[in-house]
């Protein structure tokens, strides 16, 4: 327990003087502003964007992800689908071998999420809060 008290104060410290945060980054998953869907639960979108189905509430969509390395790829797959970079690529290379699936395509990042997004409204993203605008609508925000 002492060594817990004394790791603590430095961990806060570090975080200081580096800048980094000891808060989670929020995931905004979003659809064009013209969709009917206005509101999604996590494990629909973990289903989508695993392939496992492709509507949500009678409305089609087909999700479009980030390329690796992308911060907001990393939170979204591991706080709504709960599979790391290699548990992900694993599951797709199993999927795309036995002739069952094949991930979703790929854009550069949260502003291009936006902007394929906006013009169609078929699809299904996510982003980081900040980079929401008034072309698509969160349906949902996880944290």
């Amino acid at each position: 327990m002492k060594i817990i008290k004394r790791l603590i104060p430095s961990a806060v410290a570090a975080c200081l003087v580096t800048g980094a945060s000891l808060s989670v980054a929020d995931t905004a998953i979003i659809v064009s502003a013209e969709s009917s869907i206005s509101s999604v639960d996590v494990d629909r979108v973990a289903a989508v964007f695993l392939g496992k189905r492709n509507k949500i509430d009678g409305v089609s969509v087909t999700p479009i992800d980030q390329e690796e390395g992308q911060d907001s790829r990393e939170e979204f797959y591991s706080t709504v689908v709960h599979k790391s970079a290699s548990q992900l690529n694993a599951y797709w290379s199993r999927l795309i071998f036995t002739g069952r699936g094949l991930p979703p395509d790929q854009v550069s990042g949260d502003a291009e999420v936006v902007e394929v997004v906006a013009d169609d409204p078929d699809l299904i993203g996510y982003v980081s809060p900040g980079a929401v605008d008034d072309s698509v609508k969160v349906i949902l925000v996880v944290q």
